[in-house]
């Protein structure tokens, strides 16, 4: 969605080893915002973005305007059963449909070999991945290693949102996963008490509010009570007026 950052970059490189034509798509999409989300603030620099994505060698970027993609009498969108009911989906009711819908609609229009994206949205690659089978959409999804700054913090577009302030409380969401991927090392498998773990590094911080922290399948997302097997440990939380996700997967 733009304001891009290393991790979009390291996107694009990756694209770049996997293909002869390197297209970067750059659409603030207005469908996967609820109505009292970041749409209208959602940090944008198109002149900035155009020229990093020429210097790391990208053929051709697609902007369209929000018109061109909802035409007046838009009336179709891409739905799904059960992936989107768990962690983000949540909360933010709606906000995978807009994703399948617009990420469905660059795949008809682009027509690509292979499509990128970040492991850092861990619920959303898996969701376009579902839809890809389901669809029968003949596209390799390529999932890429999430980027962190030298703090930890997992790179976004809206880390440029966060206050001075609230920088030491943002990594506090990495720390949150290595304190619980430690207790883990260490024999604790109960999921309760791993998330325990993680939600007392985060609320050591007053401009924090947790929105989920979550042990999950990761296959499937559900939750799970024991980390039994390979599981993933996902996070959503705001710090301030910034919503900020994370995860990583937990090994026993």
């Amino acid at each position: 969605m733009g304001y891009f950052h290393e991790g979009h970059l390291a996107l694009m490189r990756k694209g770049r080893e996997l293909g002869d034509d390197l297209i970067v798509s750059l659409f603030v999409n207005p469908a996967q915002f609820g109505p009292n989300e970041d749409f209208a603030t959602y940090p944008r620099n198109t002149e900035r973005d155009l020229d990093l994505a020429e210097k790391t060698g990208v053929d051709a970027v697609f902007m369209p305007e929000a018109k061109e993609i909802y035409p007046p009498g838009f009336q179709t969108f891409v739905d799904q059963e059960d992936l989107p009911d768990h962690l983000c989906g949540l909360s933010r009711p709606g906000h995978f449909r807009g994703v399948l819908t617009v990420v469905a609609k660059l795949f008809n229009i682009i027509r690509p070999h292979v499509a990128v994206f970040g492991q850092k949205d861990f619920q959303q690659l898996a969701i376009i991945r579902q839809m890809v089978r389901d669809l029968d959409f003949n596209i390799e999804i390529y999932g890429a290693a999430t980027v962190r700054e030298a703090d930890g913090l997992a790179m976004s577009s809206r880390n440029a949102k966060l206050a001075p302030e609230h920088r030491e409380a943002a990594t506090s969401l990495y720390r949150s996963l290595q304190a619980a991927k430690d207790q883990l090392s260490k024999g604790e498998t109960r999921a309760a008490r791993l998330i325990d773990t993680a939600r007392q590094v985060i609320e050591k911080y007053p401009e924090a509010a947790i929105d989920y922290i979550k042990i999950s399948d990761p296959q499937t997302l559900a939750d799970l009570p024991e980390v039994d097997r390979p599981a993933l440990l996902a996070l959503a939380v705001k710090i301030g007026e910034v919503r900020l996700i994370d995860h990583t997967l937990l090994t026993p």
